[in-house]
């Protein structure tokens, strides 16, 4: 190098590399939405649906009667039996989602009453609370609580292999018949 050549750049010290960023942890949902997502959570695990329809419809059933004079068709023992009637099927609402596995009585009970409410409470909430209740009887009986899902890479168990690697008989598999 000559006395006129500008001064080479010097090589730069090797810096410690940064470590990357580290992906910040996501932010706790809010309360709000947490609150949502078990809520969610819960209604999933029973006949959410049906119990609300079957209130609905106890509600209809067993505030009718309570109406001004001008609106009720019927007064009398009919209005106590007609308030009866709401109040069983606000009863079978609450124990759908308190037991879902009492719910084929718990519908049956709404769909019962709720047909009972026609002679007994104003043509049954004029039809709107008998129409309700039945419909959420009906989806009670028919709620069936989900599956849990198969979890990935483990197949099912089969229970006819023997242990030591040899295929059952091939008389404990059919139909059971000779």
């Amino acid at each position: 190098m000559t006395s006129t050549d500008p001064p080479a750049p010097e090589a730069p010290e090797a810096m410690p590399a940064e470590p990357a960023p580290a992906e910040a942890p996501e932010p706790r949902p809010s309360a709000p939405a947490r609150a949502r997502r078990g809520f969610r959570r819960w209604r999933r695990t029973r006949p959410f649906w049906a119990a609300l329809w079957m209130a609905l419809g106890g509600f209809v059933i067993f505030f009718l009667p309570l109406a001004p004079l001008g609106r009720i068709l019927q007064v009398g023992i009919g209005g106590i039996a007609g308030m009866a009637g709401g109040v069983v099927i606000m009863a079978m609402a609450l124990l759908v989602l308190a037991l879902p596995s009492q719910r084929h009585t718990a519908g049956t009970l709404a769909v019962i009453a709720g047909v009972a409410s026609f002679p007994l409470s104003n043509l049954g909430g004029l039809f709107v609370g008998m129409g309700l209740s039945v419909l959420g009887g009906a989806m009670a009986f028919a709620w069936l609580p989900e599956k849990p899902a198969r979890r990935p890479g483990r197949p099912g168990r089969r229970r006819d292999r023997v242990t030591d690697g040899t295929p059952a008989s091939p008389a404990s598999v059919g139909s059971g018949s000779a």
